[in-house]
């Protein structure tokens, strides 16, 4: 007997079940292109210019992924991603940071806020996509 082997694509297994995804960060043309680009692909995208925004809008959304731009206004985003680690309702969600700063110090600052995926500007679309698709897996 000869295995077959059985692929789909990410958004025929989204439409499955559709994920939700917040996108924080203070610059709105990467807001909108991330927007179009994730709804593209079949997510529910919701978006917030600022930390206390975000956090907000997680008050009443219960996103699956949130990606967080670090250098923000305010409250940064290793301070949203501590408070959304604080918040037992938010401990199955992902975080990923969408970010100028690629020191090697932001990087684990990143991780050690809470981060799965640390990204840095400018960024391939393809792989935010597949860091999305990566992130839903847990």
């Amino acid at each position: 007997m000869q295995a077959t082997q059985i692929t789909t694509n990410s958004k025929q297994s989204e439409n499955m079940q559709t994920a939700s995804i917040l996108l924080v960060d203070d610059e709105p043309h990467i807001l909108t292109a991330l927007k179009f680009l994730m709804t593209q692909e079949g997510y529910e995208v919701v978006t917030a210019t600022n930390g206390a925004e975000a956090l907000n809008v997680m008050d009443s959304f219960r996103p699956d992924v949130v990606v967080l731009d670090v250098m923000m206004p305010g409250m940064d985003g290793f301070e949203v991603a501590k408070e959304i680690r604080n918040n037992y309702q938010l401990n199955k969600t992902q975080i990923i940071f969408l970010t100028a700063k690629g020191t090697k110090e932001g990087r684990r600052a990143g991780y050690r806020a809470g981060g799965e995926i640390y990204l840095t500007k400018p960024f391939d679309n393809d792989e935010f996509v597949e860091s999305v698709t990566y992130a839903l897996q847990f």
